[in-house]
C-alpha cells in the first residue's frame, strides 16, 4: 500500500520512539547508502539493526541492493545512524513518504546527513567508478512541483522558505577534499542533477541534462537533502559515477541496473568508505 502523502509531527515522534525502544544509540550523523554501496553499513560497530517494517509509518523499498532497515552504531567513535537502502519516488511513494526517514533522523537529534548515491556520468571527463562530490543539485523534479516541501509548513521542523543557497556544507566538502588527498584517491567535484525514473535517460535527455550544467544524474538525493536542509542537518553528499551515459550513447551499450550495482560494490564503495570515515575523523561528538 502507497504511504499516506502527508506527515504530521506525531508520525515522525512515533518512528522516533520506536528507534530509540530498539536502540540505546544517540546518533549525531545520520548516512544514507545508495544502490550497490551497502557494505558500509557492515562496518558499523557496536551495531543495532531495525527494520523499516519494524518502525510505525515507514515507507519500504523494493529496490534490489537495498537492505531496507536502520542501522545503529558507532563509527570512527561517531554515533550514527545508517540507511541500508533509501525509498524512491518511482516506487510510488510520495516525496513525503521518500524523506520521511530525513525527518526521524532530525527529530532523533541528527546533526550531519552524509547521502551517498549511484549516479549516471554526464561530464565527459569523468570515468565509471569515479566519486563525485556534490557541490550543488538541480531539483528537477522539485522544479516541476514534486517537491517534499509542498504542504503545510510546521514551523517546528523548518522554516517556510529554506535557503538552499549553501545545500552541501563548504566545510564538510573541503574535509572530504582532504580526505581524498590524504587517501590519493581522486575526487571529481559537480552539480547532481534529480529526476524521478525510472526509466534511465534517452541520448536527448542526456545532452539536455549537459547543458543545463549537470555534471551526474540520478533517481535520488535531492528531496533528501532539501528536507535535510529544512530541517538545519548540514549535508555532505557522493555520487558514485557507476556508468558513463555519454560514452554509452556513444557505442549504443545499453544501461543497467545489474551494472550499477557491481560498479558500486567492487570499485565505487571502498573509495567511499575511506572518505567518510576520514571525514567522520574530523567531527567530534
Amino acid at each position: 500500500m502507497t504511504p499516506q502523502a502527508y506527515y504530521t509531527l506525531s508520525d515522525y515522534d512515533l518512528a522516533v520512539e520506536a528507534v530509540r525502544a530498539r536502540t540505546s544509540v544517540q546518533p549525531k550523523v545520520g548516512l544514507i547508502l545508495g544502490s550497490g554501496l551497502s557494505s558500509l553499513a557492515e562496518r558499523v560497530e557496536n551495531a543495532d539493526f531495525i527494520p523499516y517494517n519494524e518502525i510505525p509509518r515507514f515507507p519500504q523499498s523494493e529496490v534490489a541492493g537495498h537492505r531496507n532497515r536502520f542501522v545503529a552504531g558507532t563509527l570512527e567513535g561517531v554515533p550514527i545512524l545508517v540507511m541500508q537502502g533509501r525509498i524512491h519516488y518511482y516506487e510510488g511513494h510520495s516525496m513525503q513518504a521518500v524523506t520521511f526517514p530525513i525527518r526521524v533522523m532530525q527529530r532523533i537529534g541528527v546533526k550531519v546527513l552524509i547521502v551517498t548515491n549511484a549516479a549516471g556520468g554526464l561530464n565527459p571527463s569523468f570515468s565509471a567508478g569515479d566519486v563525485m562530490l556534490i557541490t550543488d543539485h538541480i531539483n528537477f523534479m522539485g522544479m516541476a512541483g514534486v517537491h517534499p516541501l509542498v504542504g503545510r509548513n510546521d514551523e517546528a521542523l523548518g522554516e517556510r522558505f529554506p535557503d538552499m543557497s549553501d545545500a552541501y556544507d563548504p566545510q564538510l566538502c573541503e574535509a572530504a577534499r582532504q580526505a581524498a588527498r590524504a587517501h590519493g584517491l581522486t575526487l571529481r567535484e559537480g552539480v547532481y542533477v534529480g529526476i524521478s525514473g525510472p526509466s534511465f535517460e534517452t541520448p536527448a535527455e542526456v545532452r539536455m541534462l549537459q547543458r543545463l550544467g549537470a555534471d551526474a544524474v540520478g533517481m535520488s538525493t535531492v528531496g533528501e537533502v532539501t528536507v535535510a536542509r529544512h530541517g538545519g542537518i548540514r549535508v555532505l553528499g557522493f555520487s558514485g559515477i557507476t556508468n558513463m551515459l555519454v560514452k554509452s550513447e556513444q557505442s549504443g551499450q545499453p544501461v543497467s541496473h545489474l551494472e550499477v550495482l557491481d560498479i558500486g560494490q567492487n570499485v565505487i564503495a571502498p573509495k567511499l568508505e575511506s572518505l567518510v570515515r576520514s571525514v567522520l575523523k574530523t567531527l567530534h561528538y
